[in-house]
């Protein structure tokens, strides 16, 4: 029998109209944002590929929740149903509001990082890594050798080698490592899973040490689905159930509820011990604000607090992760290199095999992100040498082993017409990616550099009309 087709688990309440610039208009806002999509004004772009981050579609009890919001200073209610929310979903004994992932990051860094820690994790993310380091620490990748090959199929391509994190226990001694940040998906793997087996084997080999486990969760709805659609013992088992036993192998998280909790702001520090909560909540004071409301406003944690319910609906995270098949289906089948198996939350095209007249000092995934938004006015987000900034010790370029362009799809925002288009501009590159020039970077800055850097040709043209 034939697989029926499946339509999105919502119907449209409200639109936004889209800009559509032709060609020139896009090559002159190119130009004024120095080749770097971050850079552009969201106006000028039609169909916004940036990031999953704080740029979901709310639902309609969400926005009912921003009238209810209680914005006290202290003792919020909302803060109340916030916590409660975590709680139930992810069972962690005590939380902390901030403004967004990166300020629960900032407190978790300050709080456990010190000079000459390691901080082991499956890949490194931009923003978490740089907490790490701006404390002294020195994050170590640990994630299975697989994950850095885009051709890899596996079905848990973030899973942690555990010889890897058992060599460096014993090479610089479980006191010199604060933690195992563990992230569920891992993002800069191309939004890659980890395995519920794996989760717990790391929890036991850290429980061994002394070593706590916090998982960067941001994403842990999408790592639940492959869960259940991969792993034997899952299939009939609730998303919420499945991500309750998650939580379980970690000690805390850190979460940017702008992702999987369906919000456009806001973030936590969630834990189990009561004495790092106690510092948690004395440091929260000086970053973000009251520990009942952090860095957001009561109507902010009203929305995530429905949002993480939400969030954990089966029916709506099936649509998620199938309609980014839909778009990577499609380059597969047209032959587009790119990261496979297709992850959670983005399809991340493999700009070196894509561009592979280029040598990645002539940054191939920022000039295939400039292009595909030259071509088609699609934002994508370079996540590439670039993104890996430089080493610390030398000076030079980190050269990560994927140099990828990242397509990122917003939740319950755009139709599968949207994705067809996306896909038409991609695999027309491809057919005339010999033409696309590298870029050099005129302006750098000296931390988180993908987010401000300008860039310009090597030739007059980035591409040939």
């Amino acid at each position: 029998m034939t697989k029926r087709r499946t339509a999105e688990p919502y119907k449209i309440k409200a639109v936004e109209p889209l800009n559509i610039l032709s060609h020139e208009e896009r090559k002159q806002a190119l130009e004024k944002a120095g080749y770097n999509t971050f850079l552009l004004d969201s106006q000028d772009v039609y169909i916004d590929l940036l990031t999953d981050s704080g740029t979901s579609a709310m639902s309609d009890q969400q926005w009912g929740s921003l009238m209810v919001g209680d914005e006290a200073y202290a003792g919020s209610k909302s803060w109340y149903r916030l916590q409660e929310a975590v709680r139930e979903v992810y069972g962690y004994k005590y939380v902390l509001p901030t403004h967004q992932g990166r300020g629960a990051e900032n407190l978790l860094s300050q709080l456990k990082v010190k000079d000459g820690d390691y901080v082991p994790g499956n890949m490194y993310f931009t923003t978490t890594r740089a907490h790490q380091e701006l404390n002294g620490g020195t994050f170590v990748d640990v994630i299975i050798d697989e994950a850095h090959d885009p051709n890899a199929e596996l079905d848990f391509k973030g899973n942690v080698d555990l010889n890897k994190l058992q060599n460096l226990i014993m090479e610089v001694g479980a006191e010199r490592i604060p933690f195992v940040c563990l992230a569920v998906t891992v993002n800069m793997a191309g939004g890659q899973p980890v395995s519920m087996a794996n989760m717990r084997e790391v929890y036991e080999l850290c429980q061994e040490h002394g070593i706590d486990v916090m998982y960067d969760a941001t994403r842990c709805v999408e790592n639940a689905y492959f869960i259940k659609e991969r792993e034997p013992g899952y299939q009939n088992t609730p998303i919420k159930d499945i991500l309750k036993e998650m939580f379980a192998y970690s000690d805390g998280c850190t979460m940017s509820g702008k992702k999987d909790a369906l919000v456009n702001i806001g973030g936590f520090l969630a834990m189990n011990d009561e004495e790092l909560y106690t510092r948690s909540r004395e440091l929260v004071v000086v970053y973000e604000g009251m520990p009942t409301y952090g860095g957001m406003a009561g109507r902010d944690m009203e929305a995530m607090a429905q949002g993480i319910y939400e969030s954990v609906d089966d029916h709506y995270i099936e649509h998620r992760i199938q309609q980014v098949r839909y778009l990577g289906d499609q380059l597969i089948e047209a032959g587009i290199p790119m990261v496979r198996p297709i992850g959670g939350h983005a399809i991340f095209l493999d700009a070196r095999a894509f561009l592979d007249h280029l040598d990645q000092d002539q940054f191939p995934a920022q000039a295939l992100a400039a292009a595909l938004y030259l071509d088609s006015g699609v934002r994508a987000m370079e996540r590439g040498i670039v993104s890996a900034g430089r080493n610390k010790e030398t000076g030079e370029h980190n050269k990560p082993k994927l140099e990828m362009v990242r397509l990122t799809i917003p939740r319950r925002v755009y139709t599968n017409n949207h994705m067809d288009v996306v896909a038409d501009s991609v695999i027309e590159l491809y057919q005339k990616r010999h033409q696309i020039k590298g870029l050099q970077m005129d302006y750098e800055p000296p931390t988180l550099r993908f987010f401000n850097a300008r860039f310009s040709p090597k030739e007059v043209a980035l591409l040939e009309n």
